[in-house]
């Protein structure tokens, strides 16, 4: 509660602190012990991230009465619904004069909301569509619709659950919540030491160790954190002055965290909650989506540590001292326990327990566990702080999610998303790649303006029908958009991650971007390669599995080669140019080309290796 108290003052500090932590006490309790009825649990969860909101993020930048007054009008418009929600419903939803007022009061506050911790972009989104919704007669061409009334419009975004309360801002209350609040207790009980401690354990004195570590710690923290920006501000602040010490420069130390935080989206169990939103889009068990996450996301790590080994090869880098570096077993036996809430987790999954259980006894076990010793043992008070910062951090994906439902909304009202699939396939003239290719360009620019769960919801909504509509399976679709998605937060001109990771390598933003965007390439490469080939989600057969992950293995290796000019040793333009296109190939789905490629690949690798060794027989005679 003291940094709430520092931050805010007394009164401010202390409401916040009694309204998050309630806010977490309701949703601990749902999880564990049932949820209320779909709209009401909506509406809660809503009208605690509204009031919460307007209190913490104030409208001139210091505290104002107007903006006590925007709390309680906000709150009682969403509590409305939960208070009222068998009324409504008995009467099938129907609109009352004065729901009309409160349904504009309440689009006004969520979209407010929305600008206060998202910023513009995401609320404009949420104006235009609604604009589209009730003028779609002046829209141009096949975007045409005859336009809705604004009973219509206020029914459909308050009243239902194809709205605000919808789908979007049901993930936030369910999922998304109860993990950022298990990995708030997480830390509290001394996860970021530990992930931090076993990754220097595992990796500190390997050729440019600091960076090895930064991958795998933010690897490890960035599948429950859910936030590449988050995950680069916590275990950045370690990492890139170690990487720096031992000799990286600034850029491709900004770069390399940026691409291990976000890729922690990428990594299974938890993805950052994005595995539990595409559940309920698919209507498939978490498991088969995790499964399917795991060959790709092994391979976006493989990828990035290979560009920081091979760099480390080619400036000579040393790792961190041996005194520096902690031994495992000392890492295990002192913070060790707390890798059990990790395994509770994972083990109720694969039992086929909900998501949601599961995230509650994992919390629950991280109070049991961090138990176990005194250093890791958490007060009342600390527990108490853990649910006011798990449900603060909550708050941003909450509202954002409440104007994503305007989004969904509008385009499930108006067929948007059917209008959209055709035009993006006519575009692309029915060609299967070009419509990737068009769908990646409009992730990557939603992507930069949206939090990872909108942008996700929003594309797999508009885009992913497209893809499906050429025969794309619809789990390699969804992993599709939700890939890009992610890379929006490294991928230049807006990449939130690369630029945070500058702030602290006091590095160029733009520059660490495109270092960034050359590291994590086989990002952009790899949705292609599951849409053509969908071995790599673990559909198919085993031994056909077993020949894309080899063969993706020495793929990505050979483009991380081919960007950081090392093999074996040094090679050049010619090599690095072979190297590059046979890395490529090595995901083209055809097996013959993929043999090719292997076999280039290989010869890449012994000319280099040859070169290696005749040029040190060289040096050595000289000597």
């Amino acid at each position: 509660m003291k940094s709430l108290l520092d931050k805010y003052g007394p009164l401010r500090g202390r409401f916040l602190f009694l309204l998050l932590v309630s806010m977490s006490a309701y949703h601990l309790y749902s999880a564990g012990f049932g949820l209320l009825p779909t709209e009401i649990h909506h509406a809660i969860h809503l009208t605690f991230a509204l009031v919460a909101v307007y209190i913490a993020f104030p409208l001139m930048g210091h505290p104002s009465w107007i903006d006590w007054i925007m709390a309680s009008v906000a709150g009682g418009v969403s509590g409305y619904i939960a208070v009222f929600h068998d009324v409504i419903a008995q009467r099938g939803a129907m609109v009352q004069p004065y729901e009309v007022l409160l349904g504009l009061i309440m689009i006004v506050a969520v979209l407010e909301a929305g600008r206060r911790v998202a910023g513009r972009v995401l609320p404009f989104l949420g104006i235009l569509f609604l604009a589209y919704a009730l003028w779609g007669r002046y829209a141009p061409g096949i975007f045409m619709h005859r336009g809705f009334s604004l009973n219509r419009v206020i029914q459909q975004m308050y009243l239902t659950t194809e709205g605000i309360y919808g789908v979007a801002i049901g993930v936030s209350a369910t999922y998304v919540f109860v993990f950022i609040l298990f990995g708030s207790f997480l830390s509290a009980g001394g996860g970021i030491r530990l992930f931090n401690d076993l990754s220097m354990a595992l990796a500190g004195s390997a050729p440019g160790g600091p960076a090895k570590v930064a991958v795998l710690a933010s690897a490890l923290l960035g599948t429950i954190s859910g936030s590449s920006v988050g995950n680069v501000a916590t275990t950045g602040a370690m990492t890139i002055p170690m990487m720096k010490r031992v000799g990286y420069e600034g850029r491709f130390a900004g770069a390399v965290e940026a691409c291990a935080s976000t890729g922690g989206q990428l990594m299974p169990p938890i993805m950052g909650a994005g595995a539990f939103v595409m559940t309920q889009f698919l209507g498939i068990p978490y498991l088969e989506i995790a499964k399917a996450a795991i060959i790709p996301a092994l391979l976006y790590y493989g990828a990035v540590l290979s560009n920081v080994h091979f760099r480390a090869k080619k400036k000579d880098l040393a790792g961190v001292g041996r005194e520096e570096i902690p031994r495992l077993s000392d890492v295990l036996l002192r913070d060790g326990h707390l890798l059990i809430p990790i395994a509770v987790i994972i083990a109720m999954l694969l039992k086929n327990y909900t998501p949601l259980a599961a995230a509650f006894w994992g919390t629950v076990t991280v109070i049991l566990s961090a138990s176990i010793r005194s250093h890791t043992r958490m007060s009342l008070g600390q527990i108490l702080d853990a649910m006011a910062d798990g449900a603060f951090n909550a708050l941003s994906v909450a509202v954002a999610c409440g104007v994503v439902g305007i989004v969904v909304g509008v385009a499930t009202l108006t067929a948007l998303g059917m209008t959209v699939s055709v035009n993006i396939m006519d575009l692309a003239g029915g060609s299967l790649f070009l419509t990737l290719v068009v769908a990646m360009v409009a992730c990557l620019v939603m992507g930069m303006g949206l939090p990872t769960t909108a942008n996700y919801i929003v594309t797999s909504t508009v885009i992913a029908p497209a893809l499906m509509k050429l025969g794309v399976l619809p789990l390699a679709a969804h992993m599709f958009v939700f890939y890009f998605g992610i890379m929006a937060d490294i991928t230049p001109p807006v990449c939130l991650a690369s630029f945070t990771a500058a702030g602290i390598a006091k590095s160029d933003p733009l520059r660490t971007g495109l270092t960034a965007t050359s590291i994590g390439i086989v990002a952009y490469i790899l949705p292609f390669a599951f849409v053509y080939d969908p071995h790599f989600l673990l559909i198919g057969g085993v031994v056909a599995f077993l020949s894309v992950f080899v063969v993706g293995i020495l793929g990505v290796v050979s483009v991380a080669s081919a960007i950081q000019g090392w093999a074996v040793g040094h090679i050049g333009f010619c090599l690095r140019s072979i190297s590059f296109v046979s890395g490529l190939a090595a995901f083209y789905p055809n097996n013959a080309v993929r043999f090719v490629a292997v076999i280039f690949i290989l010869v890449v690798w012994g000319l280099s290796g040859f070169r290696s060794f005749a040029r040190k027989d060289i040096l050595a005679s000289l000597e």
